[in-house]
Formats: C-alpha cells, sequence, structure tokens
C-alpha cells in the first residue's frame, strides 16, 4: 500500500510541476502587446454585451464603454436585455447616445422555449452588428480607457480571428474576494500561456473579440447552443478549430476588465460550478486532461492527509512534501502574474488562499461531474 501511494504521489506531483513550470515558461514568453503613440485605427467595432438584472452596474459600465479613446465614428454598442426584472431596460433607454443600440431579447424569443438565454443575446446582437470586430464584455464590468484601440491595435497587426483579453477583479473587502482575486490573476497567466504555447485555448466572455465573418464560418453557438453558458471558451474552441494558429492573447495591464468578485461562498461555488460543468464539452482535449491533473493532485493530497492515520510519520512526510511543491510552483506562477497585473499585494493572503484553493479544486472539480443543473441569474438552467 505504502508503495502504491508513494507512486501515485510522485506521479502526480510530478505532472502537476511539469503543467505549471509549462504555464511559468509560456507566459513569460508571452509578449506584452504595446499600442504605439500615434496609432490611428480604422476598424469598425460593434461592442456586445448581454444583460439581465443589472441595473446596479450598467450605468458605469456603460459610461466605460461609451468614453473609450477610440473614434466615435468607429464603434457602437449593442446591449440586450435578458428579461430583466429590474430597472436595467429603463436605465439603458433613457441614454441618449447614437452609438448606442438597446435590443430586448424578449422581442425575439420565447423564453419558455429557450435554455441557452445568453447565447442567443450574443447571436442577435451579432446579427444587427455593423462593426467587422465582435468585442464583448459583461454588464457588471468597467472598461479601461484605451480597451477597444488596444483590441484594434491587436486585430489590425496580426489579424486574428478571435482575441482573449483578462479580466481580474477589484475593490475586494473579504477573504473569500482576496481568494478568487489572487485566483483570478493565475487563470489570466494560465490563459495566455495556453494561447501562447498553443496547447490550450481558455478565455473569459468579459473580455473578448472574434470578427464576426468567423462567427459565421463556424456556425456561430450551433451544436452548442444546448448549453446556458459556454459562449466564451466553446466558440472559442470552435474558431480554433476551424482557424488553427489564428487565436491571440493581448497581455497588457492596461487591457484589464474589472468586475467585482463574488461576495459569498454560495455564490462562488454556484459560479464555479457552471464554468467546470461544461468541460466535458470541451473539444480541446489538452483542457481537459490538464484540468484534470490538477484535480487528481488536488485529490491526492487529502488522500495523503488521510493516510495520516495508517502511516503515521510516513504519510506526514508525504503531505508535506506535497504541499511543499504546491506551494513552491504555485508561488513562481502568482508572484508573476500579480506583478504584472499590479495587484502585489494579494499575495500576502497566498498561504491561506493555498489551502482554500486545494479544497475548492476538489469540491467543485468533484460535483462539476455529477451537478449539471445550476442557478443563473435567476434562472435554473443546465
Amino acid at each position: 500500500m505504502l508503495a502504491t501511494l508513494y507512486t501515485l504521489v510522485i506521479i502526480l506531483s510530478l505532472a502537476y510541476v511539469w503543467i505549471m513550470w509549462r504555464y511559468i515558461s509560456n507566459w513569460e514568453k508571452l509578449a506584452v502587446w504595446e499600442t504605439p503613440k500615434g496609432y490611428i485605427p480604422s476598424t469598425k467595432i460593434s461592442v456586445v454585451v448581454p444583460v439581465r438584472n443589472e441595473s446596479d452596474n450598467i450605468q458605469p459600465c456603460l459610461n466605460s464603454i461609451l468614453f473609450q479613446n477610440y473614434p466615435e465614428n468607429l464603434f457602437e454598442v449593442i446591449i440586450v436585455d435578458d428579461h430583466s426584472t429590474d430597472d436595467t431596460l429603463s436605465i439603458l433607454k433613457s441614454v441618449k447616445d447614437q452609438r448606442l443600440k438597446v435590443l430586448s431579447l424578449a422581442d425575439f424569443i420565447d423564453d419558455t422555449k429557450e435554455s441557452a438565454f445568453k447565447k442567443k443575446a450574443i447571436e442577435i446582437a451579432v446579427d444587427h452588428a455593423q462593426g467587422e470586430l465582435i468585442v464583448t464584455t459583461d454588464g457588471d464590468c468597467i472598461a479601461p480607457k484605451r480597451w477597444l484601440q488596444r483590441m484594434a491595435h491587436l486585430y489590425e497587426s496580426k489579424a486574428p480571428k478571435f482575441i482573449a483579453a483578462p479580466v481580474n477583479f477589484y475593490q475586494e473587502e473579504s477573504l473569500l474576494e482576496y481568494f478568487q482575486s489572487i485566483d483570478f490573476t493565475g487563470m489570466m497567466g494560465i490563459t495566455g500561456a495556453g494561447i501562447q504555447g498553443r496547447f490550450m485555448n481558455m478565455c473569459n466572455g468579459a473580455n473578448l473579440a472574434y470578427s464576426k465573418k468567423a462567427f459565421y464560418e463556424v456556425g456561430g453557438f450551433s451544436g452548442i447552443n444546448h448549453l446556458a453558458s459556454g459562449d466564451d471558451m466553446l466558440l472559442m474552441q470552435k474558431i480554433a478549430k476551424k482557424y488553427p494558429g489564428e487565436i491571440a492573447y493581448l497581455k497588457n495591464e492596461k487591457a484589464t476588465i474589472q468586475t467585482k468578485a463574488q461576495e459569498t461562498w454560495k455564490d462562488f461555488f454556484n459560479q464555479r460550478i457552471r464554468w467546470a460543468s461544461k468541460s466535458s464539452d470541451y473539444k480541446e482535449w489538452q483542457v481537459t486532461a490538464m484540468l484534470g491533473v490538477v484535480w487528481l493532485f488536488c485529490i491526492s493530497i487529502f488522500m495523503t492527509l488521510i493516510s495520516i492515520v495508517f502511516l503515521g510519520i510516513h504519510g506526514l512526510w508525504m503531505l508535506l512534501i506535497q504541499l511543499a511543491i504546491k506551494t513552491i510552483i504555485d508561488y513562481a506562477l502568482l508572484s508573476r502574474t500579480t506583478r504584472f497585473f499590479k495587484r502585489e499585494d494579494l499575495m500576502k493572503h497566498f498561504l491561506l488562499s493555498q489551502f482554500l484553493h486545494i479544497f475548492y479544486i476538489v469540491w467543485v472539480g468533484t460535483l462539476s461531474i455529477f451537478v449539471k443543473k445550476y442557478v443563473w441569474k435567476g434562472r435554473k438552467v443546465r
């Protein structure tokens, strides 16, 4: 039994270190994308924002988009309201700006016969879009001043079919929120590293872009429209399959979309289970495999902890070695990503976050295998 456990621990530990080092090395190789002074964009952009019950957030979100440092004649904002039951729609209709188009999803679909509401909202927005480049974000997000300018420059320079860009949290107040922030900076590093190394395609729908032509050429959300979420990663993987090597990551701290972390553990776990539940639908086995190794490694730590009862000092030594390995390699990644995003302050929560991360990975990874229905925006969906 001891030999078997030792072997399992060694294999999973080495696999975890290899995966994390691959992330670190590719993140370091990924060049920061700078927009030169005097750059004049020429791309017409359509910013698409699907919203539901965002009355507390939509005005600052919309202001951050409308006041972009980008030629007014070269961008429009299309917001699709998804059956909001608060004042979101009335707030939007009160804004008088010729660049703003406000659509109501209720005018296009029967909400009793639809499940992928966000995907449907985006499809409708793309159908109405006049821009060549579709840029998406969410109604609870804040965009930096030159967000569109940086997107356009990367698009015009390298002509990628899909652009992933960073998202981070801000205005943290609780331990949970700080944990999410440090975890998310790591996720942004992993996202950029996977695209740089061309071994994994991940993204976040709060900050991405794709050409309207590419969206139609892959059939939009067809084939993945049975799932409520997946408007970001599943679409990205469809485009990556048709256009290998034409996916880009906008590595620039000032291109980061800011949003707030989940305030309660219930909301946090519900969000992460929603994200993880679609992993079985990923078309890229590399994504599933790497996430699976991380999950198994964290499970092995729990197994080692339990083994102390039976193995005594041997089990304790294995546990300490595993924790040391995870702590050192995670620190190597997170110290880099927090420094890049100018959030070094988050590292004071690093050690406590390590223990939370192990529990969260095991809990969410396990539940996502069995839980395929969840509550999202007040609806129970799959």
